[in-house]
């Protein structure tokens, strides 16, 4: 009921055919799926209020009367009033204030589905980052924001350009929201949103914005006709955000994201199984389902392995970069289906039409398309091997039997590795834990203090693994971290590993300590968690947790369900 229900309006009988008409629909909003109210103590500057819209994927129909749908894209414009001293922001390509009456008017010229139309207001203050880009923020945050980003944002667009043909959405600005914003980055047309919290991750930003980046050529200019084919957008945006993050960074830093990344599409496919239909790429909708709830890394990084395969075909990447020009510009401001894009490059490369590389055995076309499982072919991904193979050395040291390479293993500096090389380590100790008592403590005794310094992607990996290892010693870092983090990537991964295991009591004391400074949907969703298979429990000694005191705990039954749930970690993406 969330999700409202059809408005059907009746046209006047004598209305011709093509016959220009106006319709008006008064209405009311004020809570719904795309609706974020924020109390001031929910932002950083914890001075004014907040409120941003999140419309991916049908949460629009509860921000205003609209074809919910990809398959209908249209232009707008906006009347939006605000008291003194709130700024308003829309995905517009036009915009003006009338001061002296507290009006924003906004026009986005170019036709969008309607989950691209976005607007947020609050406390945030502006500076150019360069010709065509600003960075919103609060003014706590901005002068973060303006040295992670002033003067690159611009050399992506120009690697955008080079490879996609012209930017077609004027500016590039981007807003970033408090850490209830409930997913990592939203592609909204010349505004993207990002989450705040995400600023101190550095690899992980540069990641996230050029995936955006992407999207305004994938997703925003060519939209998929159906949500049943998401990967149309993210695969290709996925696949557009590596070819940028080659021609700006190199082939070895985009080969260790795409490792990392598909480290986790395994991790997740291993959870769900080979046979579940979530894993195709023309996922089949049943009626009622929320859409984004198919949203997984199949529609990244299986729509990624395809987009690569097909690529590959092509023989040198660079004549694949021009096919993609040629779709951009045929099918620019319009929506799409498969079908669409694989014949116009088995037409743009006739000789490969010719060839009938669409039924070769065992990797046709349909299959890709509506095969369960794993991609029917992965990248070569052995230009990156100088970033990951320290990794994979250093993962065999410490999971190799008997443990007695510590010293070699202790002898690496991690805090001169990239981040994405540490998280693909840890990611990879999760994957094998519980690990033996001996060889968590050794890690501890290693690598803890170094990895307290380092950012919260790095953090919460190394805490999620002294939570699903029962490490007591380490036990009051979770506390503190969780007493300082009030979004869902960095609360609900923790959350779910603390109530999979017998610390499920020691979670709920710090929820209990914390809920207040957490939105009230985040709230809702941890409450779920601690709930499942829950029994009331009695009060418990706050000081139960110490540096050196194992915590008394008490062991509750967890649910089958939970045991069977996949975690944030597994499935947390950008839109």
């Amino acid at each position: 009921t969330d999700y409202g229900s059809s408005l059907t309006v009746s046209l006047p009988a004598a209305l011709q055919p093509h016959q220009p008409f106006q319709i008006i629909v008064r209405y009311t909003t004020a809570d719904g799926p795309a609706i974020w109210w924020l109390d001031p103590e929910l932002t950083y500057g914890n001075a004014k209020p907040f409120v941003f819209t999140q419309g991916h994927s049908v949460c629009n129909r509860s921000f205003f009367p609209c074809f919910d749908t990809p398959a209908v894209k249209c232009t707008y414009s906006a009347t939006v009033k605000a008291p003194a001293g709130i700024q308003v922001l829309m995905s517009a390509t036009q915009s003006s204030y009338l001061e002296d009456e507290g009006v924003y008017q906004f026009y986005m010229e170019y036709p969008v589905p309607a989950y691209l139309v976005a607007l947020v207001a609050g406390d945030l203050i502006h500076a150019d980052i360069g010709p065509r880009s600003r960075v919103w923020a609060e003014p706590c945050l901005l002068p973060t924001a303006i040295s992670k980003l002033s003067g690159i944002v611009e050399r992506w667009l120009t690697a955008a350009e080079s490879l996609y043909g012209p930017y077609i959405w004027g500016r590039y600005d981007i807003v970033f929201l408090p850490p209830s914003f409930p997913i990592v980055a939203m592609e909204n047309p010349c505004l993207t949103f990002i989450i705040s919290s995400i600023l101190e991750s550095d690899e992980f930003l540069i990641i996230d914005v050029i995936h955006e980046v992407a999207h305004s050529w994938f997703g925003n200019a060519v939209t998929n006709a159906t949500w049943e084919e998401m990967w149309l957008s993210e695969g290709l945006a996925t696949y557009a955000q590596r070819r940028i993050t080659t021609e700006t960074y190199g082939a070895a830093f985009t080969c260790l994201e795409t490792a990392f990344r598909l480290d986790a599409l395994h991790r997740q496919m291993k959870l769900l199984g080979e046979d579940n239909p979530v894993s195709k790429l023309q996922v089949k909708l049943e009626p009622g389902v929320n859409p984004s709830n198919l949203m997984n890394l199949f529609t990244y990084e299986k729509g990624y392995c395809f987009v690569y395969y097909l690529s590959q075909l092509c023989g040198d990447p660079r004549h694949f970069d021009s096919f993609l020009r040629a779709y951009i510009e045929k099918y620019k401001f319009t929506s799409v289906v498969a079908q669409d894009l694989l014949d116009s490059f088995l037409n743009f490369f006739p000789e490969l039409k010719e060839q009938c590389v669409e039924s070769k055995a065992g990797l046709e076309f349909e299959r890709w398309l509506n095969a369960t499982g794993p991609p029917l072919a992965e990248p070569d991904l052995s230009q990156g091997s100088s970033l990951t193979r320290p990794v994979e050395t250093l993962f065999k040291l410490w999971t190799t039997e008997p443990l007695d390479s510590v010293a070699a293993a202790s002898s690496v500096d991690l805090t001169k590795w990239r981040t994405f090389q540490t998280v693909l380590f840890l990611d990879r100790l999760l994957d094998g834990s519980p690990l033996p008592h001996e060889v968590i403590k050794k890690l501890s005794e290693c690598y803890s203090s170094q990895l307290d310094s380092m950012n919260a992607e790095i953090r919460i990996r190394w805490l999620q693994i002294v939570v699903r290892n029962d490490y007591y010693p380490d036990l009051y870092k979770v506390r503190r971290f969780l007493e300082n983090q009030m979004s869902r990537m960095y609360t609900i991964p923790l959350y779910e590993d603390l109530c999979t295991g017998t610390l499920k009591s020691f979670a709920l004391e710090i929820f209990y300590q914390t809920q207040n400074q957490l939105h009230p949907n985040l709230r809702k969703t941890i409450q779920q968690i601690l709930s499942q298979g829950l029994n009331p429990l009695p009060a418990i000694d706050t000081t139960a947790v110490t540096t050196d005191t194992p915590a008394m705990v008490l062991e509750d039954k967890v649910s089958e369900a939970t045991n069977g749930a996949i975690s944030l970690r597994d499935v947390n993406v950008s839109a």
